[in-house]
């Protein structure tokens, strides 16, 4: 039942493909899937029981930390350089520090997500006081990017730092119409490791789930580094990029 109800509350929205300005070999985005996030409460299935309903080979690209000088705009110009959409989820004491380069990734279409203010794992934390600090993420990216200091998200995505939640946390969540995400498959790229190698174990992992939401974090230099050549290789191996949207939202 719960794997129906995510494959109803997620209906396609079908963009025409349009060329992708100076690379007419790029990944692109293949298509855009709307979640309702009041009828979808949590997709990912690291953590939950069901994901997002992918096909073979689709995958949605995720960052979380940002935003970051130095390395957010390395991966925003690697996205754009092969028209690709992916979903931020951004720390709000980041945005409010950076707030030109949340905007950035608004404009350039990707959506946005929160992942609180300062990145604390909230599942040992009193409900009101982890609420409180997704409220405050909240509220700094909201002011960034729609010059409105609101609790209610225009786009109601969030992800729990470190994934550490608790039923309390998660039916809170879903009363208030968030949409959390968790992760199909990861880079474990908060492990020190090279370019390469970081290469190599994702691209490892995806071939073997095969589909899902994939974890980055656009803090980390290796990630930046690594990007171009990880879209070129999907590009190669056959693999298409899907980008979430909220029905109910706005990511412009």
């Amino acid at each position: 039942m719960v794997i129906v109800a995510i494959v109803l509350a997620i209906a396609p929205r079908t963009a025409a493909a349009a060329p992708c300005p100076g690379n007419p070999d790029a990944l692109g985005t293949e298509r855009v899937l709307e979640a309702d996030a009041k009828s979808t409460s949590r997709v990912g299935r690291k953590q939950f029981p069901s994901t997002l309903p992918l096909r073979a080979k689709e995958l949605v690209l995720t960052f979380d930390d940002g935003p970051w000088p130095g390395t957010t705009p390395r991966i925003l110009d690697a996205l754009k350089n092969e028209c690709v959409r992916a979903t931020f989820f951004l720390l709000g004491g980041n945005t409010a520090a950076h707030p030109q380069l949340a905007r950035r990734a608004l404009t350039e279409g990707h959506s946005i997500g929160h992942h609180t203010y300062s990145h604390p794992l909230l599942d040992h934390m009193p409900l009101a006081k982890a609420e409180a600090e997704i409220d405050q993420g909240i509220a700094a990216d909201e002011s960034a990017l729609h010059g409105r200091a609101r609790t209610t998200p225009t786009t109601p995505f969030f992800r729990f730092p470190g994934f550490a939640s608790n039923s309390a946390l998660l039916d809170r969540t879903s009363e208030r119409g968030l949409l959390v995400f968790g992760a199909d498959v990861w880079a474990s790229d908060w492990e020190l490791m090279g370019p390469e190698r970081q290469l190599r174990l994702i691209l490892s992992r995806i071939e073997k789930v095969g589909r899902g939401i994939v974890l980055f974090h656009d803090t980390k230099a290796q990630t930046s580094q690594m990007l171009p050549a990880f879209l070129r290789e999907l590009k190669r191996r056959g693999y298409q990029i899907v980008h979430i949207v909220s029905s109910g939202g706005n990511t412009r």
